[in-house]
Formats: structure tokens, sequence, C-alpha cells
């Protein structure tokens, strides 16, 4: 999401926090997935939280699960796309020797029409970074690809 907010010119700590938040309720609501993104919407306001953008985007997260809270900017689809992309990273990855190093954004798209691969991520909505981001797929591996490889140890890849 950093790495997004940058090609963006938008405030990289907003979307990296965003990124790191949107998906702290999933322990607690993985059996419902309809109330994933509520509760941290809740625990958020809870704290005080009161920037409208980061609690929307967070709730934007969910729309393939609800129907609700459609993104609608540019920091709620990079978020909504690019939590697919990143699964699908990690899951090349882990083919290859479990190291980001050897991945290449072209190891990448070739896994991508490979539905028997990563079966559980959405390609439609990586997809959409094309259409409501317009940045190409291969473009927007790279972006992403790149800023994983960044914070490798992190990830513990």
């Amino acid at each position: 999401m950093r790495a997004l907010a940058k090609h963006f010119g938008e405030d990289v700590e907003k979307w990296g926090v965003v990124g790191l938040l949107h998906d702290g309720d999933y322990e607690e609501t993985k059996s419902d997935p309809t109330q994933h993104t509520l509760k941290m919407d809740q625990w958020l306001k809870e704290t005080g939280e009161t920037d409208q953008e980061i609690l929307d985007a967070i709730l934007s997260h969910n729309f393939a699960h609800t129907g609700e809270n459609s993104p609608k900017n540019n920091l709620e689809w990079s978020l909504y796309c690019c939590d697919e992309l990143t699964g699908l990273i990690v899951a090349v990855a882990l083919v290859k020797g479990k190291s980001l190093a050897n991945v290449t954004v072209e190891s990448v798209l070739k896994k991508f029409p490979e539905k028997d691969f990563a079966g559980g991520v959405h390609r439609a909505q990586i997809q959409e970074c094309e259409n409501k981001l317009k940045i190409p797929l291969s473009e927007f591996v790279r972006i992403s690809l790149s800023s994983m490889q960044s914070i490798h140890e992190e990830l513990g890849l």
C-alpha cells in the first residue's frame, strides 16, 4: 500500500496504516465474512479514530463479501486489488524456494491464469487494477512485488 501511495503521490503513512489494519479483525470474523471489517471499524472508532478516509477504506475492503461500501477512490481500489495480489505473490514465493528474491514479475504473471494455483486468490479482483486504477497488470505486479521484496525480512520470505 505504501508503494501504491507513492505511485499516486498520496499519503504514504495513511495508506500504510490502512494496509496494516484492514485485516485486523480477521481472526474474530473468519467464520462470518460478512462481519469482516465491521469489527475493525468499530474498534478504531472506540479508540478515537476519526479519519473517515481510513475508516471508509477499511470498510471497502470487504465489498466482495457484502456488496456494500464499494471502493470509490484510489486508496480503496488499491487495497481491494492489492490484497489479493499479495496472496498470489506469497504463493509464488513459496514454490520458488520460500524466497521473494526468486520471484519475478514474469513468474507471477505465468501463474496468474492457473486457476489450480493459489485457488483462493480472486484474479478478477486483482485485474480491476487496470480499470479502476489505470495501472496495467504487469506494472501493478511490479509495484507490489518490488515493495514486498524490499521488506522480505519482515515478511519472512
